[in-house]
């Protein structure tokens, strides 16, 4: 009998202590905030890479909302914002180069998702995106032709911050 009690407590102490593991991992890894790092990124062409740039995406419910600052490759300062969910519906992109800018996001998993870039309803870029498993790392996959039909090969790599 306390062979079975003794069981009964350890297997309820066990399941208390995996659950909220399973549920922490649970959560989308790409929310926080996250900064690009240029030195481990790849451009081709290299004359678009940015001077810099941060991203903040935080999640409500299940909208999520990427805000993203930073210099062009020219310099000029950049501010991005969308709201959307990983639905597979277009969404308005404020701050791209062109105001019919939109985007469609898809999830994977929990650590992966794409998105298409489109503008005037023609998809110009996809992307693939892929947090590594200890969650410090973003790495972004690009590819597709910018406003002026030069093909595009993008590797950014982004770093969470904090």
């Amino acid at each position: 009998m306390r062979a079975l009690v003794f069981l009964t407590v350890f297997a309820s102490l066990a399941g208390g202590y995996l659950v909220p593991r399973v549920a922490a991992q649970s959560a989308d890894s790409w929310i926080g905030n996250w900064t690009l790092n240029l030195a481990q990124s790849a451009y081709d062409p290299a004359n678009l890479a940015p001077k810099n740039q941060t991203t903040r995406i935080t999640a409500s419910g299940d909208t999520q909302t990427a805000i993203t600052d930073g210099a062009d490759a020219d310099g000029k300062k950049i501010h991005t914002e969308i709201t959307y969910k990983l639905d597979g519906k277009d969404y308005d992109y404020k701050g791209a180069p062109d105001a019919t800018t939109t985007r469609v996001y898809t999830r994977v998993d929990d650590h992966h998702y794409t998105f298409a870039t489109k503008v005037k309803g023609q998809i110009t870029t996809t992307s693939r995106v892929a947090v590594t498993p200890d969650g410090k790392t973003r790495t972004i996959t690009t590819t597709g032709r910018d406003a002026g039909g030069r093909v595009i090969r993008n590797f950014a790599v982004w770093n969470r911050v904090g």
